[in-house]
């Protein structure tokens, strides 16, 4: 009786296709049979002809310079060449004695400031965090070396935040007056302005001292570029910071700036320019001999 329920019902036939796909698992080749309809086949063939016949977007970019030829011919001479390295080498012992040597602490600070804007930094992490630890513990102890030095409390600010150490904005109190502005006879002091302006940007949340003679400041500094031209290397320092203020810009493009402007100061320390330069040379050609590699 089952029998003769089922083989009373007709049975639907669809077109179909076929074809044998070949793949291979664990290095032994199979065969597998794809079953697809007659229905499948004309959409797929369909919706492959609409695709052929779209016009896609173009953004138009222009081709590259940096093509095939010119990557590999870039030079990495200070890679290959050995005695650029023991040059590197003894010139960072140099430096490092420098910083253990220097007694005065805002000595210190500007050494430290000028190696981190060179992009040397990180050869002396180490000695850096030491001495600016040091400088933290005794900052209350010691003030005379920044005493009513608005250039000197403001550096020492800046890099003391910048590495995590706790400093209160308080610290600023001494150069205000009774509304809260930078005291009048410090208008002319541009070197501790300009110091002040860029500390200005390592403030915390509800910190409203700096921020609100931060207006005041720049209005100074953008006076300063307009009257002044006597000291180049300061101008160009105010110049720079009034585009970007120095928390905000990329360490190694301000690397690269900041060499062509530290070899025009008069107080340059020959040996940190000579490392800085050669350093920088160094890493770009890594990342030259990098690209080299990607390239091919």
């Amino acid at each position: 009786m089952a029998f003769c329920l089922f083989s009373s019902f007709s049975l639907c036939s669809f077109p179909v296709h076929s074809k044998w796909k070949s793949f291979s698992y664990n290095g032994s080749s199979f065969q597998r049979l794809t079953v697809f309809s007659a229905s499948q086949s004309d959409t797929t063939n369909k919706t492959s002809i609409e695709d052929a016949n779209i016009t896609r977007r173009s953004a138009n970019y222009h081709p590259s310079i940096w093509d095939y030829g010119y990557v590999q011919s870039l030079k990495n001479d200070f890679v290959q060449d050995e005695s650029y390295k023991v040059r590197a080498s003894k010139l960072k012992e140099e430096v490092r004695m420098m910083l253990g040597n220097v007694v005065d602490p805002l000595e210190k600070l500007e050494l430290i400031d000028t190696l981190q804007r060179l992009g040397l930094s990180y050869h002396f992490d180490a000695d850096i965090n030491k001495t600016l630890k040091n400088i933290s513990t005794d900052r209350i102890s010691t003030v005379a070396w920044k005493k009513e030095n608005l250039y000197a409390t403001a550096l020492e600010f800046r890099l003391l935040r910048q590495h995590g150490y706790k400093v209160d904005q308080d610290v600023f109190t001494c150069f205000m007056d009774d509304a809260g502005n930078i005291k009048s006879s410090l208008n002319q002091d541009f070197k501790g302005l300009l110091s002040l302006y860029e500390a200005s940007y390592l403030i915390l949340e509800d910190e409203t001292m700096l921020e609100n003679a931060r207006e005041l400041v720049t209005k100074h500094l953008k006076q300063y570029l307009k009257e002044n031209n006597d000291h180049q290397y300061l101008w160009m320092l105010v110049d720079h910071a009034l585009e970007l203020p120095l928390h905000w810009r990329m360490p190694r493009l301000e690397a690269r700036w900041f060499i062509d402007v530290y070899e025009k100061n008069k107080d340059k320390n020959p040996i940190i320019l000579e490392l800085a330069i050669l350093d920088y040379n160094i890493i770009q050609s890594i990342h030259q001999e990098d690209l080299r590699y990607v390239s091919t």
